[in-house]
């Protein structure tokens, strides 16, 4: 098969495959919408991809192949504490909002296939907190934030970016809205969870 074709291929297979996997999520995705979608035979996706689990990782590492520069290069750049954490939480919720599959695609794998984990730690820009981990102890012995663990920290802006994504239909329910009015919700996370963090922990 020709380089450019196959490559003209695989890229409108994962187009295909992003687009259903974001209107239906992984269950409810079948392997024939999205061979139609991307416009060839359901033999030649399966020649591609064995199967629709295998076809989710290569559009989730793809996804993930976006992000994690990003990520990598907010926790290693020479911005301040407090700015790191702004960029950090605008990067990571403008990307899932483009991306919403992702969340709960993370919490599938870590159920089930913890190894896949393993995978996309070995890719090249796997976020690193090394750098991340120094500022928080700088800043508390500055008198800049109140004592912290930084692993603490990390998990805290994680989690409050990722859970509004993941518990989507709940959380719609329980604050009565419908879903432009969520929309909206998330995208004013953007800096509302940089700013509860930051007034959180500094002095």
């Amino acid at each position: 098969m020709d380089k450019i074709k196959t490559e003209n291929t695989e890229t409108e297979i994962l187009k295909a495959a992003k687009e259903i996997f974001q209107q239906k999520g992984m269950a409810g995705a079948r392997m024939q919408e999205i061979a139609d979608k991307a416009k060839i035979n359901k033999a030649l996706l399966h020649y591609y991809y064995r199967s629709k689990q295998l076809l989710f990782e290569a559009v989730f590492k793809s996804a993930f192949s976006l992000l994690a520069p990003q990520l990598n290069k907010v926790l290693n750049d020479d911005s301040d504490l407090f700015e790191k954490i702004r960029k950090f939480t605008e990067n990571y919720v403008s990307f899932v909002i483009k991306h919403p599959y992702l969340p709960n695609f993370v919490i599938q794998e870590l159920n089930k296939n913890p190894e896949f984990v393993q995978k996309l730690r070995s890719e090249k820009n796997f976020p690193s907190i090394e750098k991340f981990k120094l500022q928080v102890s700088d800043a508390i012995n500055q008198g800049i934030i109140k004592p912290i663990e930084a692993e603490q920290l990390f998990i805290n802006i994680i989690s409050l970016n990722i859970f509004p994504f993941i518990g989507e239909p709940l959380l719609m329910a329980l604050v009565n809205v419908d879903k432009e009015s969520y929309n909206k919700i998330l995208e004013n996370r953007k800096t509302e969870v940089a700013e509860f963090i930051i007034n959180s922990i500094k002095i």
